[in-house]
């Protein structure tokens, strides 16, 4: 009995330093892919710059796209985290700081962002359920900031991605004139969202258009 409590401690303790080794090796790269593209890249720079041997990043990740696509969708989490949390604010102050952190995730890992946005390199089906994902929880944490309830009618759901893929096309610009304050993108976005809203409202009995509380820019 004791020997095998010591081989499972011995396991615990070494799946804990995998996990530990895996995780420091995710935020190497995503300070490595913040502005980098994949391509500048090698495998021995990455492995430099993380200090240890190639052959461990491999370990880990099979390869340099899985490596990357792990760095990416790790750094997507806390946006996703982001927008979903924070349930018990205001709708308004809600939609504020959902647009204002995707801005600012956008700000703080242009690679990542550009790679979700528009596919980046090697687009495939893992990149594109990534994308899909981070569409599908924005859109419904915008729909609970305005409605109350995160599940919505099809044409009131067509009218928000609408918004939400000019705001891909505007954030995506707006990354290459960083003279323009993320305050003034916000408040762009944030009125462009009031104008949807207030169509959604005229074509949908569902969703009224909400209270200017809740549409107001900041």
């Amino acid at each position: 009995m004791g020997d095998r409590l010591k081989v499972n401690s011995s396991q615990q303790r070494t799946t804990e330093r995998s996990q530990l080794r895996r995780a420091e090796l995710i935020t190497t790269g995503r300070k490595l892919f913040a502005d980098t593209s994949y391509d500048a890249l090698s495998m021995d720079d990455i492995a430099r710059h993380a200090g240890v041997a190639k052959g461990l990043i491999y370990y880990y990740f099979k390869s340099k796209r899985g490596y990357y696509f792990a760095v990416v969708e790790d750094s997507v989490a806390g946006l996703l985290v982001r927008a979903a949390s924070d349930t018990q604010l205001p709708g308004a102050d809600r939609v504020h700081r959902t647009i204002e952190g995707y801005l600012l995730y956008a700000q703080h890992h242009q690679a990542a962002f550009r790679t979700i946005v528009t596919g980046g390199v090697g687009f495939d089906t893992q990149v594109q359920a990534l994308r899909d994902a981070v569409r599908e929880e924005l859109i419904a944490t915008i729909a609970e900031g305005a409605y109350g309830h995160r599940e919505i009618p099809l044409l009131a759901r067509l009218a928000l991605l609408g918004w939400l893929s000019g705001v891909e096309g505007v954030t995506l610009d707006w990354l290459n004139h960083p003279e323009l304050a993320r305050e003034t993108v916000r408040t762009m976005l944030v009125r462009m969202l009031r104008h949807t809203l207030d169509t959604i409202g005229e074509l949908v009995p569902e969703c009224p258009s909400p209270p200017p509380s809740v549409r107001a820019a900041p």
